[in-house]
């Protein structure tokens, strides 16, 4: 069995986008990201002040939009087009979930496509299903870079991605499919989840339920991605997989913490570059 390190990943690919900004502020080019994040939830906080560490380390300019719960769509969608026409900003996102009086699609459609690196606009996700040039999502972008970097093919293999949110498990699936996968969808509807883990050879899993996927759904030599993240009573971070008992009958398996985590912010970073480059062009 062999762990996909992911940490070990995400250094390595931020280290060559700290190169690359370099590159770009030698032509007078700093790349920009902005966050914006409504309301107070500690996780979604957590998460923006560790991308905002990440962009200082990578020597990108970035600016985190804090805005109160009870902020109106309008209001909403006017900072987005202020950002859309400030020319130093390379990247918008806006951290989900957002409050129930803000529909999230036409925040997320408001957006400039070309701004879009978390890849959710609906032109950015029309392109990725095409197989053509765009922002993908950074957590399955981050799981394509991890099996690539361990020389794994999804050519001809059998794969169940588990979830299926606009946000990880359908791009997740068109990324499988765009490298010559047979994809399984399973979501909260599938009746009998087993039967398809079991003739998975890949097995993608994000639901956000502690150890769903246990030993005897997973065939042996299968690689399992894991790509949930939970915290139980304890504090402790864990995924949606079996680890202790699933790791002994796979050949790769990603840990939580330190699997796909780190991969999603360094990808993010990588898109704001290609983002920047595209200014520069």
């Amino acid at each position: 069995m062999t762990i996909l390190d992911g940490k070990k990943l995400s250094v390595k690919i931020r280290e060559n986008v700290k190169v690359e900004v370099q590159k770009l502020q030698e032509k007078e080019i700093t790349p920009g990201l902005a966050v914006i994040l409504v309301g107070e939830d500690p996780a979604s906080a957590a998460y923006v002040k560790m991308k905002s560490k990440a962009c200082k380390e990578a020597g990108i300019y970035s600016i985190a939009h804090e805005m109160p719960e009870s902020i109106s769509q309008d209001k909403m969608l006017e900072i987005i087009e202020l950002m859309n026409q400030n020319p130093n900003i390379d990247g918008i996102l806006v951290q989900l979930p957002l409050p129930k009086q803000i529909d999230t699609t036409i925040v997320l459609e408001a957006i400039n496509p070309s701004k879009d690196v978390d890849g959710f606009h609906p032109y950015n996700v029309g392109r990725v299903v095409a197989g053509l040039d765009g922002f993908i999502p950074a957590t399955p972008y981050g799981v394509m870079k991890l099996l690539e970097e361990y020389n794994i093919d999804p050519k001809g293999k059998n794969v169940c991605v588990v979830g299926a949110s606009d946000i990880v498990g359908k791009p997740m699936a068109t990324l499988m499919l765009n490298a010559n996968a047979s994809v399984d969808i399973c979501h909260i509807y599938t009746k009998d989840l087993k039967a398809h883990t079991l003739n998975a050879d890949i097995i993608c899993v994000g639901v956000g339920v502690v150890n769903l996927i246990k030993e005897d759904m997973v065939k042996d030599g299968a690689i399992i991605i894991d790509i949930g993240i939970n915290r139980l009573e304890s504090g402790k971070l864990t995924g949606d997989v079996d680890f202790q008992n699933v790791s002994s009958k796979c050949d790769y398996i990603t840990p939580v913490p330190g699997g796909v985590g780190p991969m999603t912010i360094a990808m993010l970073l990588e898109n704001t570059i290609k983002s920047a480059k595209n200014r520069k062009n």
